[in-house]
């Protein structure tokens, strides 16, 4: 009797499997028989996973990879895929990347994998959408054009890079990676929160921010002791300090509201941010966080690629060095640079521009449709992702003469 019981429960259970594997591949694959002839060529992959591990698979960032190699050969530079548990429509054309772009908002939207809202809080920039993207991002603007003039800004920034390199002397070698990412970190904290390096909330940010970013590239579940539910509590603790900063701030404000209007206009961007009435407290402590992930990783990321290609260009290196060596002859010892030195630095603009464009910082950013889209002879159809891939354009031959080689005197003309 037992034995027989034992059979139809695991008949049951087996049965119960293929039904929900079923469903799976059922779920998997019906987007492919919907309106087929209008949608971009590809194909979807393996069940739930699709090609998400072979559209992640790593390669230099000055190289399309084999993925993107391989599907537009195949089908073009617009193609459909199943990536990041969702159909996706693929992007490497650039007249079809620049339409998606200038229609954010209308007809298509910011749309990350779920571990990237789950960590940055739904009030960031990368994942606000509508009226709260377009405060987040004015007031952002705003900030940075009244900051990046400051005299201050410019002169701690030259004061970390003197202080960076003077560490070196007595090294005999260094991980610039590392050092570039401590450099823009110092940079970052001292002009959003005013700390300096030594402080113990720096420290204490550092390592918060650490465990945070290792967050954003792992799987969305919140067990404990996994690098997500880490990264989602390091949020909540580096959003503590961050108000408890601010409302440090506040009340030394308060107390020197007999201050004279040159104390005022020095105020710094902690400061600015305070007055800005159109974002709420919480709105300011996201908007912190993201000036932290935007200025510790896209930046010295860049910074690093510079390096690493002009001492591949000797010739580049030598016009670089020339073109800050006359600008410097024209200064006083111990004269800092200002923000009209910084505009004469043509050359140095055309490096900067190049590696953005050979090394691709940024590579491809998420889209959701909003609504079925035809485009030329494709439909892209409501709710399914859209990825413009930005290295696919950078490195395009018919658009870049010798595309992929390292040649900032392309930006000359």
């Amino acid at each position: 009797m037992a034995e027989f019981v034992s059979f139809w429960l695991l008949l049951l259970v087996s049965m119960l499997l293929a039904f929900v594997l079923g469903l799976i591949i059922l779920n998997h694959n019906l987007p492919l028989f919907l309106r087929l002839s209008h949608v971009p060529k590809g194909t979807f992959g393996l069940p739930l996973l699709g090609e998400t591990l072979s559209f992640l698979k790593p390669h230099s960032s000055n190289s399309l990879g084999t993925f993107l190699q391989d599907h537009c050969s195949r089908y073009g530079k617009v193609f459909k895929s199943h990536l990041f548990f969702t159909p996706t429509v693929v992007s490497c054309d650039a007249e079809l990347n620049y339409f998606i772009l200038q229609n954010e908002g209308k007809l298509f939207q910011c749309s990350y994998p779920k571990t990237i809202p789950g960590i940055l809080g739904n009030l960031s920039m990368l994942v606000a959408v509508g009226d709260t993207h377009r405060r987040l991002r004015n007031a952002a603007l705003s900030l940075v054009t009244i900051t990046k003039s400051k005299p201050e800004f410019l002169n701690d920034i030259e004061n970390f890079a003197i202080q960076i390199l003077d560490s070196w002397k007595d090294k005999p070698q260094v991980i610039f990676c590392e050092e570039a990412r401590k450099f823009t970190f110092n940079v970052i904290v001292k002009q959003v929160l005013g700390l300096t390096p030594e402080e113990p909330e720096t420290t204490k940010i550092l390592e918060d921010f650490l465990t945070f970013m290792k967050g954003l590239i792992s799987l969305p579940l919140y067990i404990p002791g996994t690098p997500y539910a880490r990264a989602v509590k390091a949020r909540r603790r580096i959003s503590s300090t961050v108000k408890a900063i601010i409302e440090k701030r506040r009340r030394r404000s308060s107390n020197n509201n007999s201050a004279d209007n040159s104390e005022k206009k020095n105020s710094d961007f902690l400061e600015i941010l305070l007055c800005v009435d159109t974002l709420s407290e919480d709105e300011k402590v996201s908007f912190v966080l993201d000036s932290l992930l935007g200025g510790y990783e896209t930046t010295s990321l860049l910074m690093a690629l510079v390096v690493h290609f002009l001492g591949q260009s000797p010739t580049a290196l030598e016009q670089l060095k020339l073109e800050h060596q006359t600008i410097r002859s024209m200064k006083q010892n111990n004269e800092h640079l200002n923000w009209e030195d910084y505009k004469k630095m043509d050359f140095t603009q055309n490096v900067i521009n190049e590696a953005l464009r050979y090394g691709n910082v940024v590579k491809f950013v998420h889209r959701k449709a909003l609504k079925d889209v035809k485009y030329r002879d494709y439909l892209i159809p409501s709710g399914w992702k859209v990825l413009p891939v930005f290295t696919a354009v950078h490195l395009d031959p018919s658009l870049h003469a010798n595309a992929f080689q390292f040649h900032p005197w392309r930006w000359e003309v």
